[in-house]
């Protein structure tokens, strides 16, 4: 018995491990394709972006590999081209979101008058 739980206890670090290298292997091919797929000054600005924002960045990045991918990208991707993805973006996050607003309702006591 104490074996299959030594055994048992085993398997997950075993695929903890491997999820890590496939992770880092991942990684490194979506820097490879960016690097490749962008020109300098879009992957810098894509790295800016990153800084303040990850998950904005992994998102920005899987529609471009997905674009590269169907074809839908000829030559390299200016920085003006990244912009304009990134104002879609913007556009498209806009209409799905409502725009909150905040109601200040105060309190009015019996003697609070505007009379004066």
């Amino acid at each position: 018995m104490e074996n299959l739980q030594g055994l048992s206890s085993q398997n997950p670090n075993v695929s903890a491990e491997e999820e890590s290298k496939r992770k880092v292997a991942e990684d490194e091919m979506r820097r490879d394709m960016m690097a490749t797929i962008l020109d300098s000054a879009a992957r810098e600005r894509l790295s800016r972006i990153a800084l303040v924002s990850p998950d904005r960045s992994r998102q920005v990045e899987t529609i471009i590999m997905r674009m590269a991918q169907s074809g839908q990208l000829r030559g390299r991707v200016s920085e003006q081209q990244l912009i304009d993805l990134l104002d879609q973006m913007e556009d498209a996050r806009s209409k799905t979101t409502t725009k909150t607003t905040i109601v200040y309702q105060r309190r009015r006591d019996f003697d609070d008058e505007d009379d004066f």
